[in-house]
Formats: structure tokens, C-alpha cells, sequence
């Protein structure tokens, strides 16, 4: 009996799997069970996108230190979980046509602002992990000296940002339910939320640290916002000439 190659690396495979990358002997065929895995895979589902939910809902400080700190195998990882919240909030909230969006720009006479602006609209889990890099940096200044690093805060806006975008497809649900406009008080909650996660994260027991996260999340809003409106004066000049 001949026995099997590796594709990968080319070493003889004696059983299964390769021992050296760990590649399998045979393929399996692509089916019904075989789409099914790789959804689960994507989605985290047999580490815990519901235990992810939960445990950040009910004790999210704790949670993400411990991810960043000692066991990163429970959660769903963060950037998956901000895109996958982010997709949900957008299905969602197209479903239900909700016009008060999370992010909300008026439209202004500059047709590279505007652009940029639908991106934003349209693109929900990337601006949400790049208005987490804003919120992350003055976090970083705000809690400068509890020494984290810029990506290890920027894992703690992953969590919070997914865990905010299923806040608003909740009272984007209920909007589109009773046809009342709610996603405002979305937004009053999830700053609250946020700010009582931050301040859980870094120092529970100290009370500034909750009004420093509130400060941290409303001027990373504002600072993104900022440079997304210059990015399209800068775009809007530099084609204009």
C-alpha cells in the first residue's frame, strides 16, 4: 500500500494526518455537514458565541481582562464578534427599515463626504473596529496608568462595540415592531453600558473611571466622526483641482 504525500509540505503521511502541519491524508468531500462546519467555524459556535453574549452582559470588565490576561479559548474572538454583531445589526435593521441608523450623517453639499459617510452606513463592523481604535487611544490616556497597550485596549472595543450593535438591532426589532422611534434610547443605553464595563475593566471600586470611559467613548465618537469629514474635504480638494 503507497502511502499518502502531504500537499502542503510533502512528507509521507503514515496515517491520518500529517505530523508535520497536520493536514489531512484524504480530503473530505465538500457537502451538507461539510458547509455546516465551516459556518460554526466562522461563527465561533462551539466556543460560545451565547456564553460570549452572556458573560459579557453580565460581568464584562471581568471578562475581557481574563481574556486578555488568561484564557482566550471560551470567547468568541473579538474582531469576529464585532463583524458577526455588526452584520446582525445590519440585517436587521434593513429588514425592518429603520432610517435612524447607528451611525447618523446629514447630507452636506460635499460629494466625497457623502461617500464616505454611505461606506460607513454600509460597512458597520469595519467603522465599528476603526472608531474603536479612536476610543481606544484616548482610553490609552485616560487610563495610561494601568499600562494595557493601545491592541489590548482595542480588544476590549471589539467586545463592546459587538456587544452595542446587538443593543441596537434589539431596539431596532422593537422600532420596527411598534413603529415608535426607540433607536435613541439605544444609544443612552449603550453608553451607559459602556461605561460600566470600562470602568469595571480597569478599577471597579474607583468611581472616575466610569465618567473617564463615558469621556473616552464620546470623544472617540467625535474624533472619528472628525476624520471622516476631513478624509472627505481632503478627497473633495485634491479631485476638485
Amino acid at each position: 500500500m503507497m502511502m499518502a504525500i502531504c500537499t502542503s509540505c510533502n512528507q509521507d503521511i503514515p496515517e491520518n494526518y500529517c505530523g508535520k502541519c497536520g493536514e489531512p491524508a484524504k480530503l473530505k468531500r465538500i457537502d451538507r455537514h461539510y458547509i455546516q462546519h465551516e459556518i460554526e467555524h466562522i461563527l465561533h459556535l462551539e466556543k460560545g458565541i451565547l456564553y460570549t453574549i452572556k458573560e459579557l452582559l453580565i460581568r464584562p470588565g471581568q471578562t475581557i481582562h481574563n481574556f486578555i490576561s488568561n484564557d482566550r479559548s471560551r470567547l468568541v474572538k473579538p474582531v469576529v464578534f464585532v463583524i458577526v454583531t455588526s452584520l446582525i445589526y445590519t440585517i436587521i435593521n434593513h429588514f425592518f427599515h429603520i432610517e435612524e441608523g447607528y451611525f447618523n450623517f446629514d447630507k452636506t453639499k460635499t460629494a466625497a463626504i457623502n461617500a464616505i459617510n454611505e461606506w460607513v452606513q454600509s460597512h458597520y463592523g469595519y467603522a465599528n473596529i476603526l472608531m474603536g481604535m479612536f476610543s481606544a487611544l484616548w482610553l490609552k490616556l485616560f487610563f495610561r496608568k494601568y499600562e494595557y497597550n493601545f491592541f489590548e485596549l482595542l480588544i476590549l472595543l471589539c467586545f463592546l462595540q459587538g456587544m452595542g450593535m446587538l443593543i441596537f438591532a434589539f431596539f431596532a426589532i422593537l422600532e420596527g415592531l411598534v413603529h415608535t422611534h426607540l433607536m435613541k434610547y439605544s444609544g443612552m443605553l449603550f453608553m451607559v453600558y459602556f461605561s460600566w464595563a470600562v470602568g469595571q475593566f480597569f478599577e471597579k471600586g474607583k468611581y472616575i473611571n466610569y465618567l473617564k470611559a463615558l469621556c473616552g467613548y464620546i470623544l472617540g465618537v467625535f474624533t472619528f466622526t472628525g476624520c471622516t469629514i476631513l478624509l472627505g474635504l481632503l478627497v473633495y480638494v485634491v479631485f476638485k483641482h
